[in-house]
């Protein structure tokens, strides 16, 4: 059965189907919605774009060295260094000296880190949750998709950044 509410006519290709800039900005939106109401735990630290992915790296990459957290995240080296400072302050990760190669650094998050990660993820859990009335009727499918769009958008991701940020970056 085909979505009839929102009629796209006769695409020539995907990119005029305009349900995906539809999806893209719904996404942009409700991110900015999850950071802008913040947290009702005091508990909670707060965390900054960037800092929030090197934290959700961490948790499937938990004794990383920078280089690969900046690969995985997209982060320059350069404001890599100021969010791990930064995480490093709030008490949330740690640096150690790497034991294959004592000049190098491995990056991991103290229990404090993996606590307030897990605390955050509720928060969100609970904001989004009510915002859908609590129906979980279409979750898988879109959970499917967004893992699917995040996956593809990681992996045709630029090398460099020649081109500029998108708006609200």
């Amino acid at each position: 059965m085909e979505d009839q509410s929102h009629p796209t006519g006769p695409a020539t290709s995907p990119n005029d189907d305009p349900r995906w800039a539809e999806l893209a900005d719904l996404v942009l939106i409700i991110s900015r919605e999850i950071q802008f109401r913040g947290y009702t735990d005091e508990r909670a630290i707060p965390l900054s774009p960037s800092e929030g992915m090197v934290m959700r790296h961490l948790q499937h990459d938990p004794a990383a060295p920078p280089s690969r957290i900046a690969t995985a995240t997209g982060l320059q080296r350069t404001n890599l260094s100021t969010v791990l400072r930064g995480l490093e302050q709030k008490g949330l990760i740690e640096r150690r000296s790497d034991p294959g190669d004592g000049r190098g650094v491995t990056v991991h998050t103290t229990e404090h880190g993996r606590t307030n990660y897990a605390l955050v993820r509720r928060e969100w859990a609970t904001a989004v949750s009510a915002a859908a009335g609590q129906d979980a009727s279409h979750l898988d499918a879109a959970l499917a998709l967004l893992t699917a769009v995040e996956a593809g958008l990681v992996r045709a991701r630029p090398q460099t950044r020649a081109t500029r940020p998108a708006a609200g970056t």
